[in-house]
């Protein structure tokens, strides 16, 4: 696998149907949208509205390509887009759960760099 080909396209493929999802029971109030810089490399699930007159604005994942591996630097998935980037054929090592401080990142199934 070409990792500089392939974890883009995987990355963009798995957010996109995330956000798919989101569309099909829409929040009248809450915007559901992909951010994807792909000179960079970074990608962003967002949710930008109001909600009982509070300002929602964040971001649900963000994604960015590092040194040639995927670092997941925020992820409010219930499973984890770590877990459906394996089950995608990405190798583990390959994973940086960048949310974790990179010295408990040892104690993960996952990349430990830092």
């Amino acid at each position: 696998m070409d990792k500089l080909t392939e974890y883009p396209k995987l990355i963009k493929q798995i957010l996109s149907g995330y956000v798919e999802l989101c569309t099909r029971r829409p929040n009248p109030d809450i915007e559901t949208f992909l951010i994807v810089d792909e000179q960079k490399a970074h990608y962003i699930w967002m949710n930008l509205g109001w909600q009982n007159g509070t300002r929602v604005l964040g971001s649900t994942v963000y994604i960015r390509l590092r040194d040639e591996k995927i670092w997941i630097e925020e992820d409010w998935t219930e499973e984890g887009v770590a877990t459906d980037l394996v089950r995608a054929g990405v190798d583990p090592a390959d994973i940086v759960l960048a949310f974790h401080e990179p010295k408990m990142r040892q104690y993960t199934d996952f990349a430990v760099a830092s």
